[in-house]
C-alpha cells in the first residue's frame, strides 16, 4: 500500500486525506496546530465563541455541483443543517433607518430603489447582471486520465445556462469593485454595497457573489467552521486515516527527483525539542499555502514557470479580526450590521469607511447567558505593519491600541460595547501566519481589476510525487476551492499511481 503524507489539516488537507484514504492509500495528515480546520476556524475567549472562518458556504445548496463534494467528504451532515440567512447585510443609517440587501432579487431591487430612487436605473442594471449570474458556478470535473469509479457526467446544459454570465465576464473583470460602486449616487447605498467583499477585487467578484446568494446558495451550516472541520476529520479517521497534531513539516525530502518522505518536528512527532525525524512517503500532498510552501519546504528552490508566476503575481487578501464579548442582549440588531463612518477609521496603514459587524445574539451557544458575541473583519493590507511591530517589540502594544480605538468607534453605534465589554480578542495576519503557515497571513488571492484568473497545476514537473491543493492553487480561493482542489490533487495522484479514484 503506497504511503501518502498530507501537509496541513485544513479543509483542503482533510479533503485530500479523505479521497486518498477512500482510494486505498495509507494516509497520514500532519498538522502544526492542535485542531483541524486551518483558516476555517473558530475559538472561545472567556465563554464567548468567535466564528473566525466562515460566514457562508458556497455549495451549501443541493442544486450546486459542489454540494456533492461537501457530502462526499462528510462536511455536511445531519448535525449541521443549512441556514439561508436573509437579509444578507443591513446598513443602519444616521437616522436609524435600515437598508437591507436581500437574497430574492425582486425584493432586493425594490428595497434598494425605495431607499435610493435617484439610483433606480443603476440598481436595475446591477440586478439584471446579478440575475445572469444565478446559474454561474464552479463546475465539478474529473481529471483527465484518472480512472474514476463514479465519474462525474458532463452536462452540456450546465454550461449553456452559464452563457449569459460568461458574456458579461470580460467587461466586469476589467472594472474595479469600488469603481463599480462609485456609479451609485446615494452614499449609504454605496456603503452597503461595498460591504459584500474585499475592496480590491474586480466587479465580477462582486456580481458573482450576489448571484450566488440569489441562486439560493451560500447558506451557513449550523456549528460553523469548527463543526464542519470536525465532521471531515471524523470521516477521515473512520477511513483509517491518521492525523498527527502539533507536528510541523520542516522539509519535503527528495532523492533522484522523487519524493522519499517528510522531515517533521514538534511534540506530536514524538521527538524532543530541537530534534526532527523522517516520515517515509511515496507521495506528498502539500495543502499548506502553496505560495509559502514552495519557498519553505524544499531544499532546492522550485524553479518552474507556474511557481514563478505565483511568486510574482499573488496578491493576498488580509484582514485584522476583532472579536468582542458584550454582557448585553443585542438581539435588537440584525445579524449583519453595516455602520457608515463619518470619518474613516485608520490603523496599520489601512483605512475603513464603514464597520461590518456580525452579531451572534441569536446564537445562544456563542455567549454566556445575557451576553452577545460580535465579530468584525477589517480587510486590508496590514501584514508588514504587524510583522514590523513583532520585530521591534511593540506588537502587543499595537494590538491593544487598535482594540481601544475600535471599541471607541463601535460604541458610537452600539453603546453597550463601551459600557459592558467583557472580552476583546484581536487576530492579525501574523496570527494566521503563526497557526497556519499562510503566506502573509492571507486567506484568499485578490482578483484585481484587469487581472487574470490564475489556476495553477497541482503537481511539479521537476519532482515526482508532490501535489498541491488549497486556496492558493485556484483564484480567488476560499472554502470551495480548498475542498475542490483536495479532490483534484488525489485524482492526479490516482492517475499517476494507476489507482482507481473512488
Amino acid at each position: 500500500m503506497s504511503k501518502v503524507v498530507v501537509i496541513g489539516a485544513g479543509i483542503a488537507g482533510l479533503s485530500a486525506g479523505i479521497y486518498a484514504a477512500r482510494a486505498g492509500f495509507d494516509v497520514t495528515i500532519l498538522e502544526q496546530h492542535n485542531i483541524s480546520g486551518g483558516l476555517s476556524t473558530s475559538w472561545s475567549r472567556k465563554g464567548y465563541y468567535f466564528e473566525g472562518g466562515m460566514h457562508w458556504l458556497t455549495g451549501s445548496s443541493e442544486k450546486m455541483p459542489l454540494h456533492r463534494i461537501w457530502l462526499e467528504t462528510g462536511a455536511l451532515q445531519e448535525n449541521n443543517p443549512i441556514e439561508n440567512r436573509d437579509p444578507l447585510y443591513n446598513l443602519i443609517d444616521e437616522n436609524g433607518k435600515v437598508l437591507s440587501l436581500y437574497r430574492y432579487l425582486p425584493q432586493m431591487q425594490q428595497a434598494l430603489i425605495d431607499y435610493a430612487p435617484e439610483d433606480k436605473a443603476q440598481i436595475k442594471k446591477m440586478c439584471r447582471a446579478v440575475k445572469d449570474f444565478t446559474n454561474f458556478h464552479l463546475p465539478v470535473l474529473d481529471t483527465r486520465g484518472c480512472k474514476c469509479k463514479n465519474p462525474v457526467p458532463i452536462n452540456p446544459m450546465e454550461f449553456i445556462k452559464m452563457l449569459p454570465a460568461i458574456f458579461r465576464v470580460p467587461h466586469l473583470m476589467n472594472v474595479g469593485y469600488m469603481e463599480y460602486i462609485s456609479k451609485f449616487k446615494n452614499k449609504n447605498l454605496r456603503h452597503l454595497l461595498s460591504s459584500v467583499i474585499g475592496y480590491r477585487y474586480n466587479a465580477l467578484s462582486f456580481i458573482y457573489t450576489l448571484g450566488s446568494f440569489a441562486s439560493g446558495d451560500c447558506g451557513y451550516p449550523a456549528g460553523g467552521s469548527i463543526r464542519m472541520a470536525q465532521n471531515m476529520q471524523k470521516t477521515f479517521e473512520s477511513l483509517g486515516g491518521k492525523i498527527l497534531f502539533r507536528t510541523k513539516a520542516e522539509n519535503v525530502h527528495v532523492e533522484d527527483y522523487e519524493v522519499r518522505g517528510v522531515l517533521v518536528s514538534g511534540p506530536g512527532a514524538g521527538v524532543a525539542a530541537g530534534e526532527s525525524r523522517m516520515i517515509e512517503a511515496d507521495a506528498v500532498i502539500v495543502t499548506q499555502d502553496a505560495r509559502a510552501a514552495v519557498d519553505s519546504l524544499f531544499d532546492t528552490m522550485i524553479d518552474e514557470p507556474w511557481v514563478n508566476t505565483m511568486r510574482r503575481t499573488a496578491v493576498t487578501e488580509q484582514n485584522i479580526f476583532v472579536g468582542l464579548g458584550v454582557k448585553a442582549d443585542l438581539s435588537r440588531l440584525p445579524y449583519s450590521c453595516v455602520f457608515p463612518l463619518k470619518k474613516p477609521f485608520e490603523y496599520a496603514g489601512c483605512k475603513w469607511t464603514e464597520l461590518r459587524i456580525y452579531n451572534y445574539a441569536a446564537y445562544k451557544d456563542h455567549a454566556p447567558e445575557g451576553g452577545t458575541s460580535l465579530t468584525c473583519l477589517l480587510i486590508g493590507e496590514s501584514y508588514y505593519f504587524w510583522k514590523a511591530a513583532k520585530a521591534d517589540g511593540t506588537y502587543k502594544e499595537k494590538k491593544k491600541e487598535l482594540a481601544d480605538l475600535f471599541v471607541k468607534q463601535l460604541a458610537e453605534f452600539i453603546p453597550e460595547v463601551g459600557t459592558s465589554l467583557e472580552v476583546i480578542d484581536v487576530a492579525t495576519p501574523c496570527t494566521y501566519e503563526r497557526y497556519t503557515g499562510s503566506y502573509e497571513g492571507s486567506w484568499m488571492t485578490v482578483w484585481e481589476k484587469g487581472g487574470k484568473q490564475m489556476d495553477y497545476p497541482n503537481s511539479l514537473d521537476s519532482v515526482f510525487g508532490v501535489y498541491f491543493a488549497g486556496q492558493r492553487v485556484m483564484m480567488p480561493g476560499g472554502l470551495p476551492i480548498a475542498v475542490y482542489t483536495g479532490r483534484q490533487a488525489i485524482q492526479s495522484l490516482c492517475r499517476d499511481f494507476g489507482v482507481e479514484f473512488v
